[in-house]
């Protein structure tokens, strides 16, 4: 029975990979170290703004409500008269972040909202920007000498002809029914 390559190279570097970890703790814990799962960033309910809790005002109805702040997380069949909105943001490394805003009606009319100090938009875009600029970011344009070392190839396509212009649309058309007969 032949043997692949592609089996034999993936098993020495299993074997490798095992006499290293057996042989140095240290390098086993490094080697575990570096295969580490993905931990994927949770988002859960509605960002809510300080400007848009600075928006609402006593007497708005409930769709004026939902229009700023959309719809509630939370909207019981026992408190009909209390929305409650959640907002959680779990990212691996970083302190979950939480906040809770509760909106009270009376009549269907506003009457008061209370809840956590909400931040800013861009108070909540610069945490979440605060994690990436960690991360080295590639420079995404090429300088004159990098593009000079890749130079343009000369347009041998033949040019495009001109597609002849579309007939006008019928003016009348068939009936949808047919005949009675």
């Amino acid at each position: 029975m032949p043997v692949s390559a592609h089996w034999l190279v993936r098993f020495g570097a299993a074997l490798l990979l095992g006499a290293a970890a057996s042989g140095c703790a240290d390098t086993a814990h490094r080697v575990v170290g570096a295969v580490t799962p993905y931990k994927v960033e949770v988002v859960q309910g509605n960002f809510i703004s300080r400007e848009q809790v600075a928006a609402l005002q006593p007497g708005m109805g409930r769709q004026q409500v939902r229009e700023i702040l959309g719809t509630p997380l939370l909207a019981s069949v026992f408190h009909a008269d209390r929305w409650e909105y959640v907002f959680t943001l779990k990212r691996p490394g970083v302190e979950v972040q939480s906040r809770r805003l509760t909106v009270f009606f009376r009549d269907n009319v506003l009457e008061r909202v209370e809840g956590d100090e909400m931040p800013s938009e861009a108070e909540f875009v610069a945490s979440l920007a605060s994690k990436a600029s960690r991360r080295a970011v590639p420079v995404l344009e090429a300088t004159e000498a990098q593009l000079a070392r890749h130079p343009t190839q000369p347009d041998t396509a033949p040019p495009l002809e001109a597609e002849p212009p579309a007939p006008p649309p019928p003016t009348s058309y068939p009936p949808l029914e047919s005949a009675p007969r």
